[in-house]
């Protein structure tokens, strides 16, 4: 969290985690701005040192045009900030703008009045904003004809790999086409005596990517779509359980590091960066955060490190070339300021996203931004969402908080044996049925 006046340098901008805070009206640790500034307050996900430089950079190039507003940056990791939010959005402290995911959590907070209707702004002056974003990206964050969130990156989960580990066991990426070729890499890296994969289980939500891969491999989007909307036979469709009979497969053959079920994501990113495991299955920026959670801060070198996309299941009716994966947004509150709207069209213009996409920090989804990416592996995903076949918002955010608690607990159990695919399924089908 940082806060600052003008008429001080600033300090640099430190994480503040949850535990540090101990009420809601010092959640922000305002400074009293000068009597002619407006406060916007913005409430984003971060752990990223760097990353944290570069929007302190871009806040304060925005205050050196605009004096009359003091941008308030507050940064917490991400659990801290999923454990917060709901109080905060209902409180007097509530930002100005967050991040946000998307999917049936966005949702379900502008049902509750806590977000401000972006359509109005979007399409002023024939749609100018509106127009500067991939169609997609605005699409995906409007809910009833009404836009909810403006779109800040998007971005597509797969394998990375450590190459010098898969040439010790023998595997080649290229050769990775199937789920069963899959599982064939994981035991000739067993057998070669190397831990197979980084696996985060103590927040659950890194496997989920894995349930939520097979079931989009083995159903395609029809079974997911008709699932979601409560159709059908729903998450009971036979080719979602064989989805978990294939997650149960994986499990089976123990792949990942002692005490997985334990470790949180930055503690799973150190585990690859460390050469501790020959694979895990992240975002797009996987390359530069292995690096910043890896013991030495150096991680693996950027030519070590290789990357594959998630492989089809023979029979399945997905594609290879469907993708999972995020699209972000940054969401409005309802009390925001002109001030806190104008900042987020800076924010989001094609020159600042370009900034950040050259920094590797997103894949921009600012029109054109894109052509700023200098990161081989940012290039290779971005170059794969341009040919995505279906893109879907990860599972624990399309499907709101409850039905998403419960799709994250099932994936580690049927991981971890604790679970059947089919008593998952009916687990995910009850939770959606309840709603």
């Amino acid at each position: 969290m940082t806060y600052h006046d003008k008429t001080a340098p600033r300090a640099g901008v430190r994480l503040m985690t949850l535990a540090a805070t101990t009420t809601l009206a010092g959640f922000f640790c305002i400074h009293p701005a000068t009597a002619a500034q407006t406060v916007v307050r913005w409430l984003h996900v971060e752990t990223s040192p760097a990353y944290l430089k570069t929007w302190e950079d871009v806040a304060q190039k925005y205050e050196a045009q605009h004096p009359d507003v003091d941008i308030q940056l507050q940064f917490l990791e991400n659990e801290a900030f999923k454990a917060k939010l709901p109080t905060l959005l209902q409180s007097d402290a509530a930002p100005d703008f967050f991040y946000s995911w998307g999917g049936g959590v966005l949702r379900q907070q502008s049902e509750t009045g806590a977000l401000m209707d972006l359509t109005e702004a979007m399409k002023a002056y024939n749609g100018a904003w509106e127009k500067s974003y991939k169609p997609a990206a605005v699409e995906g964050l409007t809910y009833d004809g009404k836009v909810f969130a403006v779109p800040y990156r998007m971005g597509t989960v797969s394998f990375f790999y450590n190459k010098a580990l898969f040439q010790k066991a023998g595997v080649k990426a290229e050769d990775i086409k199937t789920w069963d070729d899959f599982l064939g890499a994981v035991k000739a890296l067993k057998a070669a005596g190397i831990t197979p994969i980084a696996g985060g289980g103590g927040e659950k939500w890194p496997l989920h990517f894995y349930w939520s891969y097979l079931v989009m491999r083995t159903g395609g989007q029809q079974v997911f779509e008709a699932a979601k909307n409560r159709e059908g036979e729903g998450f009971l469709d036979p080719a979602v359980i064989k989805a978990g009979e294939h997650l149960a497969e994986l499990g089976k053959l123990q792949p990942f590091q002692n005490g997985y079920l334990g470790a949180n994501w930055p503690q799973t990113l150190g585990t690859f960066g460390d050469g501790r495991a020959a694979i895990i299955l992240g975002f797009e920026n996987t390359e530069s955060n292995q690096r910043n959670n890896a013991g030495d801060v150096k991680g693996l070198a950027s030519d070590n490190i290789g990357r594959f996309p998630f492989p089809a299941v023979e029979g399945g009716a997905g594609k290879a070339t469907d993708t999972l994966g995020g699209l972000n947004g940054w969401a409005v509150t309802k009390k925001a300021s002109p001030a806190a709207v104008d900042f987020l069209r800076f924010l989001t213009s094609p020159d600042t996203e370009r900034q950040l996409a050259a920094a590797g920090m997103i894949i921009p989804a600012a029109l054109g931004a894109e052509d700023s990416l200098k990161n081989p592996l940012m290039r290779e995903s971005a170059d794969q969402l341009a040919a995505s076949t279906w893109h879907q918002n990860f599972f624990d955010q399309d499907l709101g908080p409850s039905v998403g608690r419960v799709v994250n607990d099932v994936s580690v159990e049927i991981l971890s044996g604790q679970m059947s695919a089919k008593e998952g399924a009916q687990a995910i089908q009850d939770a959606i049925e309840l709603e």
